[in-house]
């Protein structure tokens, strides 16, 4: 089971890759660029995917492996307050 740390760890990548998307002003002047870095903190979260499988909770690994990250995001955030 993911622990507090993994969990702050994981919301700040979904987080990130939500201000990443959200960016209209990148996404004008520098589109490339945008995509570049929504590749990179998409590949951060398959990483930390990857790397914790064995401890992330069943509907939380469900969301992971269908890139419901919207949903992710809210399961981990509802864990980190119960937690």
């Amino acid at each position: 089971m993911l622990g507090n740390t993994e969990l702050r760890e994981l919301i700040g990548l979904l987080e990130e890759r939500l201000r990443v998307i959200g960016n209209a002003e990148m996404r004008e002047s520098d589109p490339a660029g945008q995509l570049e870095k929504l590749r990179e903190v998409s590949e951060a979260i398959v990483a930390f995917h990857a790397g914790h499988r064995s401890e992330i909770q069943p509907r939380l690994n469900h969301f992971l492996e269908s890139c419901s990250y919207a949903k992710a995001l809210d399961w981990a955030n509802e864990g980190l307050v119960k937690g």
